[in-house]
C-alpha cells in the first residue's frame, strides 16, 4: 500500500530546491507526495495531511528558523485529530552552529518522531519511514 506523506518549507522560508530534491527522491521511492511547497505555516501541513489522509508530515527548513516555525506543531496536529502522524523535521532547522544532539532532543521534546541536521541525504529518511512503516 502506497503511503502519503506531505512535505514543506515551513514559516517564511522560500528555499524551494531542496524541496523539490527531496520530492523526487521521496516519489522515486513510492511514497505518495503532496507538496505544499514553499513559505507554508503550521495550518498548511495540518490540512494537506488532513484532506489526503497522510501518514506523515516531513517539515524542511532553511533559514535558520525551525525551531520557533515548528513550535507547538505536534499539539496542533493532535488537536486536529492527527495523533499518530509521524513529523519529521530537517535541514538548518536552528540559528548558528548549534550542537545537534542538543538540537535533536529539542525538536524531539517538541513531539518530532525524526530530526535531520543539514546536509543529510534523502536515502536516510526514506529509509526512516519505511522502518517507522514497517515497510520491508
Amino acid at each position: 500500500m502506497e503511503k502519503t506523506i506531505v512535505i514543506g518549507v515551513i514559516g517564511a522560508d522560500c528555499h524551494a530546491v531542496g524541496n523539490k530534491i527531496l520530492e523526487h527522491a521521496f516519489s522515486e521511492a513510492g511514497f505518495n507526495v503532496v507538496n505544499i511547497g514553499v513559505l507554508s505555516p503550521q495550518e498548511d501541513f495540518i490540512n494537506a495531511a488532513i484532506e489526503t489522509n497522510a501518514e506523515a508530515i516531513i517539515v524542511s527548513s532553511l533559514y535558520g528558523h525551525g525551531e520557533i516555525d515548528c513550535r507547538g506543531l505536534r499539539e496542533k496536529c493532535e488537536e486536529a485529530g492527527l495523533k499518530d502522524i509521524l513529523l519529521y523535521v530537517g535541514g538548518n532547522i536552528v540559528v548558528g552552529k548549534q550542537d545537534f544532539e542538543s538540537v535533536e532532543k529539542r525538536f524531539k521534546d517538541m513531539g518530532f518522531d525524526r530530526v535531520y541536521g543539514p546536509g543529510t541525504s534523502p536515502e536516510i529518511p526514506i529509509d526512516h519511514l519505511k522502518m517507522d512503516f514497517n515497510i520491508v
